[in-house]
């Protein structure tokens, strides 16, 4: 099972290319959204099955937190 977050935020820096225009940082808002609404099961769990599985690395999951610590800056409060 390839990780979906990685996926999306993988897909959001493809689509900051200037000819993509102003759309897409909220085209990966809305991404995230959807994920999260689709999202079935325990975070914690499942990154711990991640890591375990060697799918993701200890790196990987830092790299994850940091971004989502500059991501949930953006967000509404």
């Amino acid at each position: 099972m390839p990780n979906q977050l990685f996926q999306q935020l993988n897909k959001f820096q493809q689509d900051q290319m200037p000819a993509r225009g102003g759309n897409s940082f909220m085209n990966f808002v809305n991404q995230f959204n959807q994920f999260r609404n689709n999202f079935q099961g325990d975070p914690e769990q499942q990154v711990k099955q991640l890591i375990s599985s060697g799918r993701m690395t200890q790196d990987q999951f830092a790299q994850l937190g940091q971004m989502a610590t500059e991501f949930m800056k953006l967000l509404p409060k």
